[in-house]
């Protein structure tokens, strides 16, 4: 019987982070000082975030960056985590290709979030820090934090998306349970939030929102630092332990990845999936395409323009080259918060304009149809942002089946949907819709942001 699960074992947790930088082949462009137009330092960063972290951000040289005991020692709970062959999926599709599936939805939390909550965590408590803060989407990403913290002995406050905060109540209650403090953004607590409610009493907030009254509490309370999910550097560097795993399996199955697919919010779990088998196009060892799959609601790779945008919509960030969708853009409340945001990282993004990466936008309805298929196939409820994956591996098994071939594709899934019911009970209902983005609506948010530098 051919094996469904290929699973390594525990001394196969990666020792080293991939660090992309000091391959690729063009640089992204420096983020800037907002004030000066001055390329940026981590010096610059340290105010704000840990001294490691604002290390990581800027290292260009180190391909391989040593991962701590002590996080290697908690990756243990969930790592290794199995490559999946979706042998049930394929058989839905009549489909020849082989398709792969890394179950990032094992760890405690549900989501390849905590492969950075836990090193950033643990350099906040290393540097003696005693507060962190941070923002969630859909409440994944405040999930794993809330638990390395208390792991780390740290104090987190989070500022959740409102209407994630309302929508998906449980993914709250796991970050209090865990000893969070969970606000719902926009709120009264911070200057942003208090100015977005008064010109906008009624806005259901955004990830754009929620990180500026991160940032602003973070700025203004002794001993305390901030601490992203998503979009820099450093993060999707810590992500890489997906795609480095996965290699190796992969290996094990006596098969390479024609196609790796991720879905799209800020690009955390896209670069963990992707960025280790990435190297080996940089080589020439290789040729696989790399599909960002992303809301048609909220389109920044596929619809928004490459410039200097502000990473927050209080303007608190460094200037970040990026694609974009402006930093004033509100997307629209489908379920998959996470992907709710309005830019992408500024090394997705360069990668992105030298043609490495493709990028598809999927609309709500395709999402669930999708996540329903691979549920009944599978076993797995898949989560929202999860999805957009699904559809986009569904969408090249097809057309295999159109041009007769027989490719290999390896998704991440990124998290399960077990607290995301309420999503799955409205699109049964009938009554989930799609949301498209005009271009109207990308120039209104777009045009300004030449005038930033």
């Amino acid at each position: 019987m051919e094996s469904k699960k290929i699973l390594l074992s525990e001394k196969d947790i990666p020792t080293a982070w991939y660090n992309v930088l000091a391959e690729m082949p063009v640089k992204p462009r420096p983020m800037l000082n907002p004030a000066t137009h001055e390329p940026l330092t981590a010096e610059d960063l340290m105010p704000l975030f840990t001294e490691e972290a604002s290390r990581q951000e800027f290292n260009t040289t180190d391909t391989w960056i040593e991962i701590p005991d002590e996080v290697r020692d908690m990756y243990r709970i969930w790592r290794p985590t199995p490559l999946v062959r979706a042998r049930g999926l394929e058989k839905a599709l009549d489909t020849k290709a082989h398709i792969y599936f890394k179950n990032e939805s094992v760890s405690p939390v549900g989501s390849h979030k905590l492969n950075s909550a836990v090193p950033q965590a643990y350099y906040a408590k290393k540097q003696g820090v005693t507060n962190i803060t941070t923002e969630t989407g859909a409440g994944q990403w405040g999930a794993a934090l809330s638990l390395a913290a208390k792991h780390f002995g740290l104090e987190l406050a989070v500022y959740m998306v409102k209407i994630s905060f309302n929508q998906k109540p449980y993914r709250r209650s796991i970050m209090q349970t865990y000893g969070a403090e969970v606000i719902a953004s926009p709120s009264m607590s911070t200057k942003a939030g208090r100015k977005i409610i008064t010109e906008h009493p009624n806005y259901q907030g955004s990830l754009g929102t929620a990180i500026s009254e991160a940032v602003e509490l973070a700025m203004s309370t002794p001993n305390c630092k901030y601490v992203l999910g998503s979009v820099l550097n450093h993060v999707a560097l810590h992500q890489t332990v997906i795609g480095l795993e996965a290699e190796k399996q992969m290996e094990m199955a006596g098969e390479y990845p024609d196609i790796v697919i991720g879905c799209f919010g800020g690009g955390s779990n896209f670069s963990g999936i992707s960025f280790p088998f990435m190297r080996h196009n940089f080589s020439g060892e290789r040729s696989t395409r790399f599909v960002a799959a992303e809301p048609s609601s909220c389109p920044k790779l596929t619809r928004g323009v490459l410039q200097y945008d502000f990473g927050d919509e209080a303007g608190y960030t460094p200037l970040i080259p990026m694609y974009t969708l402006g930093h004033d853009f509100s997307p629209a409340n489908i379920h998959a918060g996470g992907l709710r945001y309005h830019g992408a990282g500024a090394v997705v993004s360069q990668l992105r304009s030298d043609g490495m990466i493709d990028a598809v936008d999927i609309p709500q309805l395709e999402t669930f149809a999708a996540a329903t298929l691979f549920a009944r196939a599978e076993g797995i409820i898949p989560a929202p942002e999860s999805s957009h994956a699904i559809a986009a591996a569904i969408r090249e098994a097809k057309r295999a089946n159109e041009e007769g071939t027989a490719p290999v594709i390896l998704f991440n899934l990124s998290g399960h949907g077990l607290i995301d019911m309420a999503a799955y009970d409205q699109y049964i209902a009938g009554d989930l819709a799609n949301y498209e983005v005009t271009d109207e609506d990308v120039a209104r948010t777009t045009d300004s942001l030449a005038k930033l530098i």
